[in-house]
């Protein structure tokens, strides 16, 4: 061969390589890419009423959907992404965890059922009112879920939800019987059995203002005050974790810090009493747990939050979390385009 055919031959080969790294570029459309915090353009507008405002969260329209979108849900007091009135905002980083390890943006999602949290700057007590419960987040969820269903085409998504986030996914689900549209539930110490912050005992600072006044008869109390509320006790009657939809339990291990189930001071905050909302001693460190479901318990994940080092908080933000979240997502079948049971 010439040396003018092996100059032609290099430039081939160049050539070559090039349009294979293009190629490689345009099936990985997630690289580079950083998850926002908006919606796309055309993406319905879902309004929350109590605040007056939209809905906040992010989405994308980047990339073909390959996967069963992820929808990820935030928790009580808390937003999709960090704000000016919230510090927190830690699915966004859960869900960028997705993107960098083989995900679309057009597959993640992510909603804002109570708003940019700067409400709370006038009135504290928001935290535990009638704007913060499950009755008012599910309306949005329901139409969150269908926007998303409807804008990628998909039959079915996946929920990766902490704490209140839950429940609300599961009132969803048992209200609208939308376990066909759910294939898969990861439940970061969520409150299926109660929490421990509304009771009268004078100890429970939560009851003051500056505590966000979950009083006994506040909203989010008359939810969640103890385990036989009527909003947990209809959920949890009928069977805990209804298939098709299959469920992880992802929580802190129980007699371990977590200032939503135990008395045990968790990070900067201290204790309270382990009682009820009626006032009676009551052991709610199995809270997060759901009847049937794979359950992973983890220690020590205080030091994932770097505002309060709370275990409830960090676990979050756990690479121990974020792994097993994305590890039995992807290890579970399906398509996209497929209804459930195919």
């Amino acid at each position: 061969m010439t040396t003018k055919h092996l100059r032609i031959a290099a430039i081939i080969a160049v050539l070559l390589q090039a349009g294979a790294a293009g190629l490689a570029s345009a099936a990985s459309p997630g690289k580079g890419v950083a998850i926002g915090t908006t919606f796309p353009d055309h993406f319905p507008v879902i309004g929350n009423f109590y605040l007056g405002k939209p809905v906040i969260g992010f989405g994308s329209d980047i990339g073909r959907v390959e996967r069963i979108p992820v929808i990820f849900l935030h928790g009580n007091n808390d937003s999709p992404y960090p704000t000016a009135c919230n510090p927190f905002g830690r699915v966004q980083a859960f869900a960028q965890f997705f993107l960098d390890h083989g995900y679309h943006p057009s597959e993640l999602w992510g909603l804002g059922y109570q708003g940019d949290q700067c409400d709370l700057a006038q009135d504290n007590t928001h935290r535990s009112g009638i704007s913060h419960t499950t009755a008012v987040a599910v309306p949005m969820l329901r139409q969150f879920v269908q926007a998303v269903l409807d804008f990628t085409g998909a039959k079915r998504v996946d929920i990766v939800a902490h704490s209140l986030g839950v429940t609300v996914a599961r009132e969803w689900m048992l209200q609208d019987n939308a376990y066909r549209k759910v294939r898969a539930l990861v439940a970061i110490d969520g409150p299926n059995h109660g929490i421990i912050d509304c009771s009268p005992n004078p100890a429970n600072f939560y009851q003051l203002v500056s505590g966000g006044g979950f009083t006994p008869s506040s909203a989010v109390c008359d939810e969640y005050g103890s385990d036989h509320t009527q909003l947990l006790g209809v959920l949890n009657a009928g069977g805990e974790t209804p298939g098709p939809t299959r469920y992880l339990v992802i929580r802190n291990k129980p007699g371990t810090p977590d200032f939503v189930y135990n008395s045990l001071p968790d990070g900067s905050l201290p204790g309270v009493p382990a009682e009820d909302r009626d006032g009676n001693p009551h052991d709610f460190t199995e809270s997060a747990a759901l009847a049937s479901a794979k359950t992973i318990d983890l220690t020590g994940q205080g030091q994932y939050d770097p505002v309060l080092s709370t275990s409830h908080l960090g676990i979050l933000n756990s690479p121990d979390t974020r792994g097993a979240a994305l590890q039995f997502l992807t290890s579970l079948p399906g398509r996209p385009d497929q209804e459930s049971g195919d």
